[in-house]
């Protein structure tokens, strides 16, 4: 009678691992860079792929035990080296399911194989002894394929540029964990992407030779979707404790003292108060903590009152009015109608109008994004021009911008009386050039312009006011007019991040307008008879579109 040695491996297991080796014959660097990141762009991909190589191929198989198991796996034609113990897999499967990790014992083997090019890889086989209190992992890892994973060697790593590289990944793909593998002196970083079409594709690791303990710390720290909801979270905080330093002027106060005791003191604040908010505005990259001083970065100019491009009151707005309404955002969505209203009981403009003081924050908050108006003069041509038509342009920033510019010009400030308050001593330099007419654009505009100036005005009314406001510009403005409309664009499907996109919450919240895609303004302009004649981007995330009657 023959002795047979009873099969250590499941047939399932060995099928995974023949399927391992022919998806590592039909893949090379460029297409598992292109398969695992396809919302990167060819370019980005090339600079990534010029710093790795595809090393390997990984995944988990469930054998009863270790013992044999390289026997058992060159009889089906599968040849590995020595056994060397996992630190990394181990820890992450003790981590999932629960159990300690002395209790698991995870090898890894690894087989010779090529790629589609030819080159000589590896298959990196983790083998996990599985006895049948384990089978419920085995059954699960086998569903769901978690540690499977194509393997990137970065050719010379060093710290920044392995921060470089997480940099490119992550924008396609979330930290996934990691580790430090002191038998083979290696970090390991992984990148998940759950929503990826191909499962053989979800995930990466960077195999880098050396310790990166704090790249690796930050990695992993990342890795946990809770931080990263948390800190999303905690953004009404942020948001509160930049608004205090703008009410505090705290930042003002940093050119005159900068330890703690003065800043107590020239802010009325307790001490140990101010300690704990100035260290969340040092993690928060308002301030720089040097030993026991303070000051500035150059993020936390802004908050200054007295410089230019201030964002003082900007942060008044956003930590007041619009934070209050945004209490009632849920309702918003809920019902289609803005939370301003439901909190302060009449809508955003008809609110301010009634509150001289509150008005005055509010036209200097938008000054602060005033920014945007820069490239106009850049991107436009007024030298054709004769008169320039600001239509509720408030206290008529990007106006004087535009008269700066172009000295030939004269200006027609458009708006409601209580904004032209303030925007006759903004214009005040200007005022043999500039005309303040007092007026309401829903009913009419004047008919006397070249170039018609419409910034951050569409944005804040439904589609149907908007098409109501343009069709009185289709009705008034001169044939031969230009249009000129200042106003974030939402990116059309598969289009770059933008602000536009939390700005369009912010005015359903507060103005029961919306942000829109260039084809929606475009479509818009149309039904009123303008035609967009081009679209250029300006800061802040801000365009221009240039349009025209047909």
């Amino acid at each position: 009678m023959i002795a047979t040695t009873t099969p250590v491996l499941a047939t399932a297991d060995l099928a995974r691992v023949t399927a391992a080796i022919d998806l590592l014959g039909a893949n090379d660097t460029a297409s598992v860079l292109a398969a695992a990141l396809p919302s990167l762009d060819e370019d980005h991909r090339a600079a990534v792929a010029g710093h790795v190589t595809v090393d390997h191929v990984a995944l988990l198989i469930f054998p009863e035990t270790l013992d044999g198991l390289a026997e058992e796996l060159a009889e089906h034609g599968v040849r590995v080296g020595g056994m060397a113990p996992s630190v990394v897999v181990r820890e992450r499967l003790a981590h999932r399911y629960g159990v300690p990790p002395h209790e698991l014992r995870v090898g890894i083997l690894r087989a010779c194989a090529t790629d589609r090019t030819g080159l000589p890889r590896q298959v990196e086989i983790f083998a996990m002894v599985t006895p049948p209190e384990l089978a419920h992992i085995a059954d699960d890892e086998r569903a769901h394929g978690r540690e499977n994973h194509f393997a990137l060697t970065v050719r010379r790593p060093d710290p920044v540029l392995l921060q470089g590289l997480r940099t490119a990944i992550r924008t396609a793909m979330r930290p996934d964990g990691g580790g430090y593998n002191g038998y083979e002196n290696s970090t390991v970083l992984y990148f998940r992407d759950a929503h990826g079409t191909d499962p053989s594709f979800r995930r990466l690791e960077l195999v880098c030779a050396g310790r990166f303990a704090e790249l690796l710390a930050t990695h992993r720290r990342e890795s946990c979707a809770g931080t990263g909801l948390l800190r999303l979270l905690t953004g009404a905080w942020a948001t509160q404790a930049l608004a205090t330093a703008a009410e505090l002027r705290l930042l003002d106060h940093l050119d005159t003292t900068g330890d703690l005791p003065g800043l107590a003191a020239a802010t009325g604040t307790d001490e140990h108060s101010l300690g704990r908010l100035l260290r969340y505005l040092d993690g928060l990259g308002v301030v720089h903590t040097s030993g026991t001083r303070y000051c500035p970065t150059e993020l936390g100019e802004l908050l200054r009152s007295d410089v230019d491009g201030s964002m003082r009151s900007l942060a008044q707005m956003y930590g007041g009015p619009f934070y209050q309404s945004f209490g009632a955002l849920t309702e918003a969505v809920r019902s289609g109608d803005e939370g301003y209203a439901k909190v302060f009981g009449a809508h955003h403009f008809a609110h301010l109008a009634a509150d001289p003081d509150l008005a005055d924050l509010f036209h200097r908050s938008m000054a602060a994004s005033n920014a945007m108006f820069a490239g106009v003069t850049r991107v436009f041509d007024f030298s054709a021009a004769r008169t320039v038509v600001d239509v509720a342009g408030g206290n008529g920033e990007l106006l004087s911008r535009v008269l700066r510019a172009n000295p030939a010009l004269h200006g027609v400030l458009m708006d409601r009386p209580h904004a032209l308050t303030a925007a006759e001593a903004h214009l005040a330099d200007l005022a043999d050039r500039v005309t303040l007419v007092p007026g309401d654009f829903t009913e009419s505009v004047p008919d006397t312009g070249d170039v018609y100036l419409l910034s951050r005005v569409l944005h804040d009314w439904d589609d149907e006011r908007c098409r109501a406001i343009l069709a009185t510009f289709a009705r008034d403005l001169p044939a031969h007019a230009e249009l000129l409309v200042v106003e974030r664009l939402l990116p059309e499907p598969g289009g770059p991040e933008s602000l536009a996109v939390p700005w369009d919450v912010h005015m359903l919240c507060n103005t029961g307008g919306r942000e829109r895609t260039a084809s929606h303004y475009r479509a818009l302009l149309a039904e009123a008879g303008f035609e967009v004649v081009e679209t250029h981007p300006l800061p802040l995330d801000a365009h221009l579109v240039h349009a025209r009657r047909r």
